[in-house]
């Protein structure tokens, strides 16, 4: 058992209780790992600046890394709210399942992003010079490299948070996959 619970409004610092107030104001409530941030004095303010910063990719490509990457790393809370978001997004459920399985077959420049997010992901950046071909190949930059691996960071620092304090999800759980990543 972990000694994490997710601390309430009144358990933290007067800066992170108004992004608590801003975040209930614009998502409709706190998620748990947003709350499990403020417990330190400054992750919550530093983490929404990384995570909220400008980026060269829209909101769908970003929804294929934080798919990829949170399954690359086994992290339930994470899979579960990018299930949500990506579907808010306009993925289906069964996109959703290919993209944390790291690769998108209906779209050909979606799945060289996948591909690529995981094989990052798995290698630590040390990607074979065919999946980074295969990137460019499909349109992409390298704006768009460099912004994708500030996205997989972003998104491995939440992964991260959540598989060692392990506090609830608070999204609909999102479906085991029955086939493997590798």
């Amino acid at each position: 058992m972990r000694p994490f619970e997710v601390p309430t409004r009144e358990d933290v610092t007067e800066q992170n209780q108004q992004i608590f107030d801003d975040l209930k104001s614009k998502v409709g409530f706190v998620p748990n790992i947003y709350a499990t941030y403020a417990y330190s004095e400054h992750a919550p303010a530093r983490y929404l600046a990384f995570a909220n910063g400008k980026t060269s990719l829209n909101n769908k490509e970003k929804e294929v890394v934080n798919l990829v990457v949170s399954q690359v790393n086994g992290c339930t809370y994470c899979q579960a709210a990018h299930t949500a978001i990506g579907k808010m997004n306009g993925f289906e459920e069964g996109q959703i399942i290919e993209l944390r399985q790291g690769r998108a077959p209906f779209s050909e420049k979606l799945d060289a992003l996948a591909k690529l997010a995981k094989s990052i992901s798995e290698n630590r950046g040390k990607i074979d010079d065919d999946v980074l071909t295969a990137f460019f190949d499909a349109g992409y930059t390298k704006e768009n490299l460099v912004d994708v691996i500030l996205n997989i960071g972003d998104k491995t620092t939440t992964n991260f948070l959540h598989n060692v304090t392990d506090i609830p999800v608070d999204f609909p759980e999102a479906p085991e996959l029955t086939e493997t990543l590798s």
